[in-house]
């Protein structure tokens, strides 16, 4: 009966200060049209819809709570970086709100969030983050990769732990000083969980929470089974962080860790520190959830796409060989002497674009924007799938096209509109990271195996499995056979 109730709201859009529009009319299922709108907004044909009636700016109802909506390169670039500043807190996600409570990184807002993200860059810098130190870790990590992927001797397997595991012992080695054994049954148990908590986030399920949290927070469902993950979560990085603390060396940092703890062991005597117990978990978890699940998703999107564009695989492999070979391990001074590869990336990133409402923002004061005045407070979802796929700025925006990123000689062009790590202040602290490992891991899969597909090229299917706060990638199979 609660379904049917929510079913009875309207969706409704505000396309001035006062006057409000109704589009999408009563619904009479919940799942089939809620959320199938909410869906929606990561596909072009409704960016390109709503941007032509509404304009760029307009404000969905989710729920009881409007948030304004900004679709398009130009919206976006001019509230994330010209007004950086109003537009730089964190808006609400009630889904792991229940989780975090304002706290860690990512959810911070305030003197909070720029005490944490100005000692969290500064630490992630110190052990490499865009260094050489970091690109050798990089490097023999996709060493134990190709290990494992040779032991299966061309048979399918489905790639998806493969990658996270690789990935994730990157940020492990950061966070915890150290990475885990593939075999590690406890780590095998943190990558499922990471991947089941980044699904359910994406789940109609998780959309209803978001609108209706007032409601959902009392009824049985998916929902919930969120917050058990990331507190599941929550309970083995503490568990680290306690580990750490008995064996702690002040004047020889380890990690991330440590050198949070020294920082709260400095501060103990401050009641007002942002450094302390909860947000050391909780920021640590933000980093370890981020540096697994966005770039090993892209790589599976990555080696999808290759199956589906053989051809694209072949020039790819043609460069690997005439830069590279097929003996010395990629290097990231190899990226700019391979524009193809470069591009070819860049175009997975767009066109797969792993998490395309982007995070929710806030207006942390009274703003005028583009004519319209946001009350401070008010919660603003700059859509990164509208930029990624801006007409103006690529030309078949639906389409796999790495000439996106190419230019008439074929040299690597930047397109202003790539913005898959967002943009101003709340941009990804771990871009650098990223690109670093998409390169790296991508160009040593290739370097080593060609890709078989169990299924012709036309038939694979690139369609997210699902799609809501991420989208994630289908489940498939495939052989790595090698070169």
């Amino acid at each position: 009966q609660i379904l049917e109730f929510i079913s009875s709201w309207s969706i409704i859009l505000q396309m001035s200060k006062i006057r409000l529009v109704e589009v999408w009319g009563v619904l009479p299922r919940i799942t089939k049209s809620l959320c199938l709108f909410l869906n929606s907004l990561s596909n072009t044909m409704t960016h390109l819809y709503l941007r032509e009636k509404y304009g760029p700016v307009f404000t969905v109802y989710m729920g009881p709570r409007p948030v304004v909506v900004l679709c398009g390169h130009e919206a976006v670039k001019e509230a994330l970086v010209d007004q950086a500043d109003n537009f730089s807190g964190r808006g609400e996600l009630a889904t792991i709100e229940r989780n975090f409570q304002g706290h860690g990184l990512a959810m911070a807002n305030g003197e909070r969030w720029r005490i944490l993200r100005r000692f969290s860059l500064t630490i992630l810098r110190d052990f490499g983050m865009g260094k050489r130190s970091i690109e050798e870790r990089i490097q023999e990590e996709a060493g134990f990769l190709l290990k494992e992927l040779r032991k299966t001797k061309g048979a399918p397997i489905d790639p998806t732990f493969f990658l996270s595991r690789t990935v994730s012992n990157v940020i492990s080695a950061i966070v915890f000083g150290s990475r885990f054994d593939y075999e590690d049954k406890q780590f095998q148990k943190l990558m499922q969980m990471i991947n089941e908590s980044f699904t359910e986030m994406s789940t109609p399920w998780a959309q209803l929470y978001d609108m209706y949290s007032g409601i959902m927070q009392y009824l049985p469902g998916r929902h919930n089974h969120i917050y058990y993950l990331i507190e599941e979560l929550k309970d083995f990085i503490a568990s680290r962080v306690k580990i750490n603390e008995a064996s702690l060396d002040p004047q020889n940092p380890r990690d991330f860790i440590d050198c949070f703890l020294i920082k709260m062991h400095q501060d103990k005597s401050n009641p007002y520190t942002e450094f302390n117990f909860k947000n050391l978990v909780l920021t640590t978890l933000n980093l370890f959830f981020a540096g697994t699940e966005t770039v090993s998703s892209t790589l599976r999107y990555g080696l999808l796409l290759m199956m589906k564009y053989p051809e694209v695989e072949a020039k790819i492999h043609e460069e690997i060989e005439q830069v590279i070979g097929s003996r010395r391990i990629p290097s990231v001074d190899d990226r700019v002497k391979m524009p193809y590869t470069d591009a070819v990336i860049h175009e997975i990133q767009r066109l797969t674009d792993i998490v395309p409402m982007g995070v929710p923002h806030n207006v942390i004061r009274d703003t005028h924007f583009r004519g319209y005045f946001l009350p401070k407070g008010t919660d603003v979802f700059p859509l990164l799938g509208s930029v990624l796929k801006d007409p103006k700025y690529f030309r078949y925006p639906d389409a796999f096209y790495p000439q996106h990123f190419l230019d008439d000689q074929g040299h690597f062009k930047k397109n202003e509109a790539f913005v898959p790590f967002s943009s101003g202040k709340r941009i990804c602290l771990g871009e650098a990271l990223a690109r670093m490992e998409l390169f790296l891991y991508f160009t040593s899969i290739l370097q080593n195996f060609s890709l078989r597909s169990l299924v012709p090229p036309a038939d694979i299917d690139i369609t997210p499995k699902v799609s809501g706060f991420g989208n994630i990638p289908p489940t498939y199979e495939l052989c790595f056979m090698v070169r």
